[in-house]
């Protein structure tokens, strides 16, 4: 799996997340047609006719998987067809887990880069350290071969418990050697990340609701209470969502016992409704849960529960607007179809789904771009509301349908000293390269809260970076700033990981500097 460069201010997963739409309690469906219906023999002619008759060699197979694509992108933006060779990958994901040797890399001057073998995995295991370059896996070359990154998991991944044997050059000692490596499950993490932001308030970032998210989410609650948490931020901001049994379990966690959590209704408009069903872990404290954008489906389950029960506060931008139930339907030949059968409705009643046209909607995915244009994602009074959606919740709060979550607290992005990704891919390259020139002496007993007080404090790495840029003596001095937290930040993910990354970047981020600010005043 490769490592995203850009954790807290892009994340491309979320547009993944949000297109392979919600599982209802995981679980897949099946269906078959009636082999004697008008419409299957018309396709079955339809396809003999091409097959036996058309000019040129075709593959009917393909032209076919064409055909169900477009089919269903008639529907809505969130049924879609999922071919053979990409069904195992996505559910792979839902699962958290997949079979392989389990690195995070990145391709650097064309080499397989691992950026940080995973806890747990096969190749931590076999010795494989951060640093290192796979240059030869069994008998396949993958350095000086312009592979892409989605080209490098085919030769990894296999059967659990099959050997593959790795050529791997470590820089720190110029070395080169084997590893037999034996392939095996590998956990994809759903909890980011969890730590104490102070010595109360506890911090959890989740990435997905998938199989393994409410086990690993309990696990950090549990960590975070014994290490003396009152209250707790939930960070749903880039979720793009998953099953909704998972969200439902871990929103229980919050709510008091036969609290409405969320409810479906089909197109014979049967309703189907979602209760706390226990004693949640995290009923007493207060509760932050910040959104953005990018937030969808799930994550807007569990952000519209909270609000509309008054539990804890939604603090960002108005949410996705994901609001549509997914059924994943086998076809037969190892394909299958994620079909729209249900939207989902918040327990006041909102619509969590934000309109769309039918037959394809080109600006659907468009929506943060008009967002921006329309002033939404920098001020409050530009969320557009209706007032025929208003609704209000036990306390008297009053919350909008129209789709999407409208926060409690609004959280405009920070356009002042703006980093494009010009800067991000520089930085982070740069911040790659300067660990891997400096590995041991960085590794040498230094823990994380020493580096975050005092690393570069004489500006030297900072300075070395700038001097490899033409652009930045343009900048201005926010945009400077920026940089060089950046620049810190991504130094410390490469050493520590992601927890090294968000607590290096935490004064810089304007949600959290929300949450203290609220947490003050309330005390």
């Amino acid at each position: 799996m490769t490592k995203n460069n850009f954790p807290i201010y892009l994340s491309l997963a979320t547009v993944f997340g949000i297109l392979i739409g919600v599982f209802i309690n995981g679980n897949n469906a099946g269906f078959s047609l009636n082999s004697n219906t008008k419409n299957e023999a018309k396709i079955r002619r339809l396809m003999d006719y091409i097959d036996q008759n058309y000019v040129d060699t075709i593959n009917t197979t393909n032209l076919l998987d064409s055909a169900i694509s477009e089919m269903i992108g008639k529907l809505d933006p969130h049924s879609a067809y999922i071919p053979k060779e990409d069904l195992q990958d996505i559910q792979d994901r839902m699962q958290g887990k997949f079979v392989g040797v389990g690195i995070q890399f990145r391709l650097i001057n064309d080499s397989v880069t691992v950026i940080e073998p995973i806890k747990g995995g096969p190749s931590i295991k076999a010795g494989i350290k951060a640093g290192d370059r796979i240059l030869i896996a069994d008998k396949d070359t993958l350095s000086g071969k312009n592979l892409s990154s989605n080209d490098v998991p085919i030769f990894l991944k296999g059967t659990s418990g099959t050997d593959v044997t790795l050529q791997v050059y470590r820089k720190t000692n110029d070395s080169l050697f084997n590893l037999r490596v034996t392939r095996g499950d590998v956990n994809i993490k759903s909890v980011d990340l969890s730590y104490m932001i102070n010595d109360h308030i506890g911090y959890i970032k989740l990435d997905r609701f998938a199989r393994n998210t409410y086990r690993e989410f309990t696990t950090a609650l549990t960590k975070l209470t014994n290490l003396g948490m009152d209250d707790l931020v939930l960070d749903l901001r880039g979720n793009g969502g998953g099953f909704i049994d998972i969200a439902n379990s871990i929103v229980d966690e919050f709510l008091e016992d036969d609290a409405l959590i969320v409810f479906t209704k089909n197109n014979k408009g049967q309703i189907e409704e979602y209760f706390a069903t226990k004693d949640g872990a995290f009923e007493k404290g207060k509760l932050y849960v910040l959104i953005d954008e990018n937030s969808a489906s799930a994550s807007e389950i569990v952000a519209g529960a909270l609000q509309d029960n008054d539990k804890g506060t939604i603090i960002g931008r108005r949410s996705f607007g994901k609001g549509l139930v997914q059924v994943e339907m086998g076809l037969g030949d190892g394909s299958a179809v994620r079909l729209t059968t249900a939207r989902y409705y918040t327990p006041t009643g909102r619509s969590i789904q934000k309109p769309y046209a039918k037959n394809g909607d080109i600006n659907y995915y468009k929506d943060y771009q008009e967002r921006i244009l329309s002033g939404e994602l920098l001020y409050k009074d530009s969320i557009q509301v209706t007032d025929s959606l208003r609704y209000e919740t036990p306390a008297g709060k009053v919350v909008y349908g129209g789709g999407g979550i409208i926060p409690d607290v609004f959280v405009g992005i920070d356009t002042t000293g703006y980093l494009s990704n010009f800067y991000f891919r520089s930085i982070s390259n740069f911040s790659f390269d300067y660990v891997d020139e400096n590995r041991k002496e960085l590794s040498k007993n230094w823990p994380l809260d020493l580096f975050l007080e005092s690393f570069d404090k004489d500006d030297t790495v900072f300075q070395s970076y700038v001097s490899t840029i033409n652009t930045i003596n343009n900048a201005s001095f926010k945009t400077k700033e920026k940089i060089r937290s950046y620049i810190k930040a991504t130094i410390a993910r490469e050493i520590f990981g992601d927890e090294g990354f968000y607590r290096s970047i935490q004064k810089d981020d304007a949600m959290l500097q929300k949450v203290l600010e609220l947490d003050a005043s309330i005390e």
